[in-house]
């Protein structure tokens, strides 16, 4: 799904954002609600923002990653939590691209997302490649999803991934 953010966009950086588990649902700009293979997600815009709120028979799990005022957590390259019965696995990076490649990259992004059943993009009124993408998916008992905030005036997409499932017995070699 792909819709235009009824928001200024303004002059956050990539710098600015921040990551933190466990918040209360913040205002979204955009919503969508999924049910995969009963998992109950919820992907959520906020502007530059996303938050992600999970919902299983093992307990929930919400993870935001925004401009946070007064957060002491920048957004960290990974992190590795056990929560109750799950493993959360995050990961991020910050890709800084020429403008070419940047509006090359956009692009191929929103229409990777636009019309998946399970994505969710934000577009900001007045700049056509500031953006933010969400895309989830299970697999093998884990919900999976994959963000993007794209950054233009600074030329660099904020890229992240998470896993969120049952805790894998360590294989004997």
């Amino acid at each position: 799904m792909l819709t235009t953010l009824q928001t200024a966009y303004s002059d956050t950086r990539a710098a600015d954002l921040a990551w933190a588990l466990g918040r209360e649902p913040l205002p979204a700009l955009a919503v969508l609600d999924l049910d995969l293979a009963g998992a109950k997600l919820q992907m959520r815009l906020l502007g530059a923002s996303h938050q992600v709120l999970l919902e299983e028979d093992r307990g929930t799990c919400s993870e935001t990653v925004a401009c946070i005022p007064g957060s002491s957590t920048p957004l960290p390259l990974g992190v590795s939590k056990r929560l109750g019965a799950w493993e959360y696995e995050f990961a991020a990076r910050v890709e800084t691209l020429s403008e070419g490649s940047f509006a090359g990259r956009a692009q191929e992004l929103l229409a990777l997302v636009a019309d998946h059943p399970h994505g969710l993009a934000g577009t900001f009124p007045g700049s056509p490649h500031a953006f933010t993408a969400m895309l989830a998916q299970r697999t093998e008992g884990q919900v999976r999803w994959r963000t993007w905030h794209a950054y233009p005036q600074e030329g660099q997409l904020v890229v992240t991934r998470t896993r969120v499932g049952v805790r894998m017995p360590a294989v004997a070699r």
